[in-house]
């Protein structure tokens, strides 16, 4: 009995500590309050409503109209419209010697574009093989024109006009019996012509910025070289001949010259001064190393002191 009521005493202790206490308190009073007032809702500070929805509390916010916005305006001005259909035209090539300057270069006398029978590649342009009877119309800009294993049977005065920046010509192996004699002539830069393995009788005059010339394996006779045709090429360095019907050789050569190969023609003779100056003993040609006459019906023993200021004895038969 005693130990009954010692814990209903202790019981009573306990429930009115928590009575006292201050949460149970504030706790009891939220209760009161949100029970009285759950119809009409809360006010916030501002006297605003507040609603529960769910276990959030909002605010009532102005209403917010939402809708589709505009596109940007992305049309191009007038002026840069125009700017982008001129850079979008086709822009010509300079116009070649005789052709209209379209964009694949000028148009040959079949209607074909020069760029689009040959090859072009930066200045150069190439027309090997292509079965060619006459030299094509060439970009102005062209500075090195090969024409090699084709059917041109001639060179006119109109062929290279005005072609100011071509500086080598190679015509090898065709069938070019003639060719104009101011055709080259008028090339202020031209510095290398070959033509060797054609049919020619007589050589072009060439203009004196020539380095090298190949007239090979042709059919070049006693008259077919202009009288001093060499004398003035200050910068000639090879002079080839070979396989022809030369009867001299083509003599004032210039100082600058390394290289004359002049085998199998017809030479008979040569004079003691043909590479010499035979009033000036302390003449040396130092230049000139290569001299071929082999294959001539020449004694080169016979004119011993046409060799004295060579470097070395041309190539030829000694007896």
């Amino acid at each position: 009995m005693m130990r009954m009521l010692a814990r209903l005493v202790l019981g009573l202790f306990v429930l009115k500590a928590v009575v006292a206490s201050p949460r149970f308190a504030r706790q009891l009073e939220l209760d009161s309050y949100e029970s009285s007032n759950y119809d009409e809702g809360p006010e916030n500070l501002n006297g605003e409503n507040v609603y529960e929805y769910g276990n959030q509390l909002t605010i009532d916010e102005p209403q917010i109209e939402i809708g589709t916005l505009a596109p940007p305006d992305y049309s191009i001005p007038a002026s840069m419209e125009e700017e982008e259909d001129l850079s979008q035209k086709p822009q010509l090539i300079p116009q070649g010697s005789g052709g209209s300057g379209l964009l694949m270069g000028p148009n040959t006398q079949g209607g074909m574009p020069t760029c689009l029978l040959c090859t072009c590649l930066g200045s150069s342009v190439y027309c090997d093989d292509v079965k060619l009877t006459t030299v094509p119309p060439l970009p102005k800009e062209t500075t090195h024109f090969y024409a090699r294993y084709n059917q041109i049977t001639m060179i006119n005065k109109g062929d290279f006009a005005q072609m100011n920046k071509l500086k080598r010509i190679d015509l090898t192996a065709n069938a070019i019996k003639l060719i104009a004699d101011d055709a080259f002539s008028g090339l202020p830069a031209l510095e290398e012509l070959v033509l060797r393995e054609n049919s020619l009788a007589h050589l072009p005059a060439m203009p004196t910025t020539m380095t090298l010339i190949d007239g090979s394996h042709n059919n070049i006779g006693a008259t077919g070289i202009h009288k001093e045709a060499f004398k003035d090429m200050t910068g000639l360095l090879y002079l080839y001949l070979t396989d022809n019907h030369i009867n001299h050789i083509p003599v004032p050569l210039p100082d600058s010259l390394r290289s004359l190969h002049l085998q199998r023609n017809n030479i008979q003779m040569m004079h003691e001064d043909t590479f010499c100056n035979l009033k000036d003993f302390n003449y040396i040609r130092n230049s000139l190393e290569d001299i071929r006459l082999d294959g001539n019906p020449i004694n080169l023993s016979n004119t011993p002191q046409a060799y004295i200021c060579l470097p070395r004895v041309p190539i030829g038969a000694l007896i």
